[in-house]
């Protein structure tokens, strides 16, 4: 497959980004370098000046009030990276990692890092290469993301590890030389731009989107089904009930179209969470719409500091990531409510008062178990989520002589999507087994919009006649991808 090419910057294409993460491989158009270069020529005149320059040619922070000399400079971009990068295991995956390196790479092809054109080709060759760094997962207490990215481009310049075959560490200047590259020599100005702005956070929201906008998919169908097992009345799910909000109205019509009509529903109205099934799937659709503007905004934005705009270096907080970190959180939220939901939806389902069908989903109830269990692992995912619905950025930490007084922890609240995300999986797993047995159990045949939900789930767990270790289906059911192929 040919290298993806790179040919302007602001190119905020989220595709282009999944793919590179996914292992595609990266061209830069000369043209768009030779503009970086000139770029980066005018910045490094600019600076002969003798002005000072935030973390060129003084220290970092608490410290920049000292000026470093000619001969410190020659070694400060280098020195930048080694005693910041101060993380451990867990390590990021491969994928991960490949994100922010492509988020970085794009942010400083735009010039505003005046950054050389050597510094980019040498990200796409980390690209190509396929040399991953190790960057720890947890977070830590900075203004930005510095820590992290001391780990994320250090081997560049022949510091920290990467991840070899099989996870394992090898030391960055060994990954280097098997790949006949040397260390690469920073100019004035590059040490600090690669560790500045947000490409952590802006490349994992990128992933956590596509991975978000398949489970809520799946979340839609979910809920379909269990729609139609309870024979809820179908009321709720007309799309005249979302006047006035296009979203609500688009995802009220899938969820009747999926459900299909039932002529003799069970009851006047279903129980609250089979009614709201609608409002709450659309604000997973809305946070996650508003998501994406975020992390669109951090790819053009400017989140260098300092930048060179204008002719002149300007000192900006576009490193500080609040943006990104709030709307995470957002997303986060959204899908603990719908994941609650659907909990609870899975929980009416073991009701015969609300199905018409045997207690528990079982067989023969008694003697069996049913399905009470696969709703307890979903309440054990729900109570795991509660803990990541608090506002990531609210608990500032004091660190670097008081000079860093203030965090947004964007990078945590990442992760805490993650794992949000990973949680509403399982219980959609859940819901979906438990919403399969009732069909089963039914003997009702299914409605057309259901039918490729039911098929695909039978390919992964086939019949369900009695106890089994369930656990096992679930898995299955959460590494299946959705839409099938």
């Amino acid at each position: 497959m040919p290298p993806l090419a790179i040919t302007e910057a602001g190119d905020v294409d989220l595709g282009f980004i999944r793919a590179v993460a996914a292992g595609q491989a990266v061209s830069i158009d000369p043209a768009l370098l030779a503009a970086v270069q000139q770029r980066c020529t005018e910045a490094r005149q600019a600076l002969r000046d003798g002005r000072a320059v935030y973390g060129v040619n003084t220290g970092m922070g608490a410290l920049s009030s000292v000026r470093l000399t000619e001969q410190q400079q020659l070694s400060h971009q280098r020195n930048l990276l080694l005693a910041r990068a101060t993380g451990g295991p867990p390590w990021l995956s491969p994928p991960d990692v490949r994100a922010i390196f492509a988020v970085r790479l794009l942010t400083l092809l735009s010039g505003d890092a005046a950054v050389s054109a050597g510094l980019c080709q040498r990200l796409a060759d980390f690209l190509n290469y396929d040399i991953v760094p190790a960057v720890p997962r947890p977070g830590a207490a900075a203004a930005g993301e510095i820590i992290q990215l001391a780990h994320a481009f250090g081997p560049l310049v022949g510091i920290g590890q990467v991840l070899g075959p099989g996870g394992a560490l090898m030391p960055a200047d060994e990954a280097l030389t098997s790949h006949g590259l040397t260390e690469f020599r920073l100019g004035p100005k590059e040490g600090i731009a690669l560790i500045q702005g947000v490409p952590g956070a802006t490349g994992l929201s990128v992933l956590r989107l596509g991975e978000a906008a398949a489970l809520t998919s799946l979340m839609e169908a979910a809920a379909a089904l269990s729609i139609v097992v309870a024979r809820a009345p179908r009321d709720a799910y007309r799309g005249a009930c979302g006047r006035g909000d296009d979203l609500l109205a688009a995802v009220l019509r899938r969820l009747r179209e999926a459900a299909g009509d039932d002529p003799s529903p069970r009851s006047l109205q279903a129980p609250v969470s089979f009614r709201v099934a609608g409002p709450v799937l659309t604000q997973v659709h809305r946070a996650a719409g508003q998501l994406e503007e975020a992390t669109r905004r951090a790819l053009t934005g400017v989140t260098d500091s300092p930048a060179y705009l204008d002719g002149r270096f300007t000192s900006t907080a576009g490193f500080h990531g609040i943006d990104l970190s709030a709307h995470c959180d957002q997303l986060t939220a959204a899908l603990c409510h719908a994941s609650e939901v659907a909990a609870a939806r899975l929980h009416r389902l073991m009701d015969p008062a609300v199905t018409g069908l045997p207690a528990q989903l079982a067989r023969e109830p008694g003697p069996q178990a049913g399905l009470t269990p696969v709703h307890k692992r979903a309440g054990g995912e729900v109570h795991a989520m509660r803990r990541l619905a608090t506002a990531t950025a609210v608990g500032l930490i004091e660190t670097s002589g008081g000079q860093e007084d203030v965090q947004s922890f964007g990078w945590e609240a990442g992760d805490k999507l993650r794992i949000a995300l990973r949680h509403a999986r399982a219980v959609t797993a859940c819901e979906l087994l438990a919403g399969y047995q009732a069909a089963a159990l039914s003997e009702r045949p299914p409605p057309p919009g259901c039918r490729e939900l039911l098929d695909w789930l039978a390919a992964i767990v086939g019949p369900i006649d009695g106890d089994r270790p369930f656990g096992e289906d679930i898995e299955h059911v959460i590494q299946a991808p959705w839409p099938p192929a």
